[in-house]
């Protein structure tokens, strides 16, 4: 559908001729801008009804005096369904260091946050099918969970800034809502317009830059970035997406066109997930609450644990 209506209005009416590089990148931006807004309202609007339940508060005192791994579980699986990207997902690292939760548990939550987001989950089957994204949420999981296992294994306490275990933090994130249909619904439509315009610059750009790539990027330099199961491709790509920024959602066009250019699954999820999880913003924010080797270990331990994956997933697809 989405597909029709942009040829429809960009090669019948516009009169672009169809196969140029033009007409490409101009009909992937059409049809990629109109399928990801759509589908943003609705998500969004769904997991609302859900979330209006749900505040930052509430998830430090669901997981607070639960077992480590029961904890760890329950926090994996409320980052994958909450509404905080890595940035902010770091006010919450605070309120769980206040809550007394191990900061083990704390670092598998702010790996699952940004890196499980149902949006993107959802964007990303209609690409790849439902069993290679399930399996990316998998990896997601898999992923926040050893991750915060081995960064507890090095007692991260003793990295944390001397201020933060001074905070008091109160409820600093989703208002309290009640549980009627209408109060649901209007705190659902005010999460489409806060969610949507906090990212729809991110979303135009993420499109953008991936109809660039569709139209105008040579097949035979993504045969080169491909060459040889695309093992040295994976770590580069990790490499790459450290620096950039923006959301798993803004990022699904790019990861679209490189994918109908023929660059491996793997790769193409590798940037991914470290853009997603190891996004520069949050890293100049977490160094704020911890200390620079608290700080690398976090970016060593995701970067390999995206890099392992990657190959994965360029061995299985």
């Amino acid at each position: 559908m989405f597909e029709s209506l942009a040829r429809w209005l960009l090669l019948d009416l516009a009169g672009l001729t169809a196969g140029s590089p033009t007409a490409e990148a101009a009909i992937f931006f059409i049809q990629d801008t109109s399928k990801i807004f759509v589908m943003l309202v609705v998500v969004i609007y769904l997991m609302g009804l859900v979330r209006a339940l749900i505040s930052p508060e509430r998830v430090r005192q669901l997981v607070r005096g639960r077992s480590k791994e029961s904890a760890r579980g329950l926090a994996i699986g409320l980052g994958a369904v909450t509404p905080f990207c890595s940035c902010s997902s770091v006010p919450l690292f605070i309120g769980f260091v206040e809550a007394g939760i191990p900061l083990g548990v704390t670092f598998s939550f702010l790996i699952a946050s940004p890196m499980i987001n149902e949006v993107a989950v959802v964007l990303l089957a209609g690409i790849i099918g439902w069993k290679l994204a399930l399996l990316y949420v998998a990896a997601g999981v898999v992923v926040a969970w050893v991750g915060g296992l081995v960064i507890e294994r090095f007692h991260p306490e003793r990295w944390v800034e001397d201020y933060v275990w001074k905070i008091r933090m109160g409820d600093a994130g989703l208002p309290e809502t009640g549980t009627s249909l209408t109060e649901r619904h209007r705190f659902a439509v005010g999460e489409v317009k806060q969610i949507v315009g906090r990212i729809w610059k991110w979303v135009l750009a993420g499109v953008g830059v991936g109809a660039l790539f569709h139209g105008f990027v040579p097949a035979a330099w993504i045969a080169a970035l491909s060459q040889g199961g695309g093992f040295w491709s994976v770590p580069a790509a990790v490499l790459m997406g450290i620096p950039l920024y923006s959301n798993a959602v803004g990022v699904i066009p790019v990861a679209e066109a490189m994918l109908g250019k023929g660059v491996a699954l793997g790769t193409t999820l590798a940037l991914m997930m470290s853009i997603a999880a190891l996004s520069l913003p949050e890293l100049i924010i977490l160094r704020k609450v911890i200390r620079w080797p608290a700080l690398a270990l976090f970016v060593a331990i995701l970067a390999i644990a995206i890099t392992l994956v990657g190959w994965l997933f360029n061995a299985i697809a």
